[in-house]
C-alpha cells in the first residue's frame, strides 16, 4: 500500500500538473486577444484557490498571469492580479521572503510610472513588507524599489527608498548620476551633505558613512580627500568622526565653525539640531515645531505628520524611533 506521505507527493504532483493545465488555457486565452475573458478566468480561478486555501498557487498564477499581460501591454489586467499577488501575501499572513519581495519589485518595475494603480500597489506592499524589519517597510523592498526608480531617472524618488534601505553604496553611485543629470557643479557637496544628514537622522550611522565615503570617491568633480577643497564636505567628514566619538563640545565647536558652510540650505540646522538629540544628548528644543515649510520638512522626514502615510509612495514619514 500507498504511504501517506507518498500519498500526499502525488496529490501534490497532480495539483501541479492541475495548474500548469489551466495556466496554459490561461495563457491560450491571452494570446488570442481574449484579454477580458482571460483576465476574469484569472480572477475566477484566484478566489477559488483562496478559498481553499492554497495561496501559494494563488499567488504564482497571479504574479505569472500579471507578468502576460504586462507583455501584451494589457496595463489595466495587470495591475489588477499585481493587487490579488499582494491580496494573498496578506491573507495568507505569509513571511516576508526576500523572493517574495523581488517578485513585488519586479512588478513594481513593469507598471506605469505615472499610473494611479502604481502609487497604491507601492504603499500597500510596503506596508504588508512589515512583517519583518522596518516600522515603513522592508530595508530590502526599499531597496528594490530604489534601484527601479534610478533606473527610470526618477532621482528624487529613488533617493527617499534609498533612505529607507540599508544600500548607502547604491545611494551615492545614484546620487552621483543625479548630481551629473540634474544638478549644478556648485551644489555637489550638497547632494551628500543631505544624503549624510537625513542618514543620521533615522540613526543609520553606517549608511551615512558609506554614502560619503563612497559619493566623495566617485564624483568626477570632487577631488580626493579628506581633506576636501569644499568646506561643508570637510564638515561632514569632521560630523561622522564627531558621531563616533560622541562628545557634545566638539559637536558644537564643530557647528560653530561651519555656520557659513551649513547657512547654504536652512534645513541644515534643524537636521543637527534632531542629531543632537540622538548621538550628543543634546535636549529637545522647547518648541512644539517648526513652523512653515522648514516645519513641514522636517516633520515628514522625523514622522510628525502621519496622516497621508498610505496616500503616495513618497509621502510616508520616516519614522525614528
Amino acid at each position: 500500500m500507498m504511504s501517506e506521505q507518498e500519498a500526499l507527493k502525488c496529490s501534490s504532483a497532480r495539483n501541479r500538473g492541475g495548474t500548469q493545465r489551466v495556466e496554459g488555457k490561461l495563457r491560450a486565452s491571452v494570446e488570442k486577444g481574449d484579454y477580458y475573458e482571460a483576465h476574469q478566468m484569472y480572477r475566477t480561478l484566484f478566489f477559488r484557490y483562496m478559498s481553499q486555501a492554497k495561496h501559494a498557487d494563488a499567488r504564482e498564477l497571479m504574479y505569472n498571469g500579471a507578468q502576460l499581460f504586462f507583455s501584451y501591454n494589457q496595463l489595466n489586467s495587470a495591475a489588477d492580479l499585481s493587487m490579488l499577488v499582494l491580496e494573498s501575501l496578506e491573507k495568507s499572513e505569509a513571511t516576508v521572503e526576500d523572493e517574495d519581495l523581488e517578485h513585488l519589485a519586479k512588478l513594481f518595475s513593469l507598471m506605469d510610472p505615472n499610473s494611479p494603480e502604481r502609487v497604491a500597489f507601492v504603499s500597500r506592499a510596503l506596508k504588508w513588507s512589515t512583517g519583518g524589519s522596518g516600522k515603513l517597510g522592508s530595508p530590502k523592498l526599499h531597496q528594490l524599489l530604489a534601484v527601479t526608480l534610478w533606473k527610470e531617472q526618477n532621482y528624487s524618488e529613488s533617493r527617499y527608498h534609498f533612505l529607507h534601505s540599508s544600500d548607502g553604496e547604491g545611494c551615492a553611485q545614484m546620487l552621483v548620476e543625479y548630481s551629473a543629470q540634474r544638478g549644478f557643479r556648485s551644489e555637489v557637496d550638497m547632494f551628500v551633505a543631505q544624503a549624510v544628514l537625513q542618514f543620521l537622522c533615522l540613526k543609520n550611522k553606517n549608511s551615512a558613512s558609506v554614502v560619503f565615503s563612497t559619493y566623495t570617491q566617485k564624483h568626477p568633480s570632487i577631488e580626493k580627500g579628506p581633506p576636501f577643497v569644499q568646506p561643508l564636505l570637510n564638515f561632514i567628514w569632521f560630523l561622522l568622526l564627531a558621531v563616533d566619538g560622541g562628545k557634545l563640545t566638539v559637536f558644537t565647536v564643530l557647528c560653530e565653525q561651519y555656520q557659513p558652510s551649513l547657512k547654504r540650505d536652512p534645513m541644515y540646522n534643524e537636521y543637527l539640531d534632531r542629531i543632537g538629540q540622538l548621538f550628543f544628548g543634546v535636549p529637545p528644543k522647547q518648541s512644539s515645531s517648526y513652523g512653515g515649510l522648514l516645519g513641514n520638512l522636517l516633520n515628514s522626514l522625523m514622522g510628525s505628520d502621519e496622516e497621508g502615510e498610505e496616500a503616495q509612495e513618497d509621502g510616508s514619514p520616516i519614522e525614528l524611533d
